[in-house]
């Protein structure tokens, strides 16, 4: 939703957290008091917890001069400049190169005090921020990836001569994923394609 349909994502997300979501959980919930609470002997939650752990020690152990903060503000003033809801592939080639070189600079330079043997909230900062840089990057390769102008994804090369989106329906329809593969590797996309056979997509106009 980052690249296509952001606000009608944001404004369903406000919708399901902020009104149905506390109208309906409670019952849910109350209903699961008694439930035994799962066994968490299994190699999956040990992997899981193993591979936290090791970040966790991993973003103490930078010791670097940088606070975490100085990386979020650079990250956000990255992604408000090129990646805005007007974009083009100029900026986005620029961001997408300025975000992982910060990625990269993070993990050396950040400084963390503390330890996870206590109630750290720049520990948990950190983690959040390091999780805004790989996402911030892929929405850079993301919007690269879309070849058109719809929602909250603008890109300046395509619109018509009344300055107007320039959609490509056909060329987009499907849902795509992001597979991660690893830190040092690109991430893979994924496309489930989409059929219309009742009603086909065409170009709002809002004249």
């Amino acid at each position: 939703g980052a690249n296509r349909l952001g606000a009608s994502a944001l404004m369903q997300g406000l919708s399901d957290g902020y009104f149905v979501l506390p109208m309906t959980i409670g019952n849910y919930l109350s209903a699961e008091i008694k439930t035994p609470v799962p066994d968490t002997k299994d190699k999956a939650f040990d992997d899981a917890e193993k591979n936290v752990q090791e970040r966790l020690d991993k973003i103490l152990s930078i010791k670097g001069s940088k606070t975490v903060d100085y990386y979020h503000k650079q990250l956000g003033d990255i992604m408000w400049n090129y990646c805005g809801m007007s974009r083009n592939r100029e900026g986005l080639e620029k961001a997408k190169n300025m975000v992982k070189e910060l990625r990269e600079d993070f993990w050396q330079n950040v400084k963390v005090p503390g330890s996870t043997n206590e109630m750290n909230g720049e520990l948990e900062k950190a983690g959040r921020v390091a999780d805004f840089l790989e996402l911030g990057e892929l929405i850079a390769v993301d919007a690269l990836n879309r070849y058109e102008s719809c929602g909250g994804h603008f890109r300046e090369e395509y619109q018509t001569e009344e300055g107007e989106a320039l959609r490509d329906d056909e060329g987009h329809q499907f849902v795509s994923a992001w597979e991660f593969k690893g830190e040092d590797n690109d991430p893979e996309l994924h496309k489930e394609p989409l059929e219309f056979d009742i009603v086909k997509p065409t170009t709002r106009s809002y004249k």
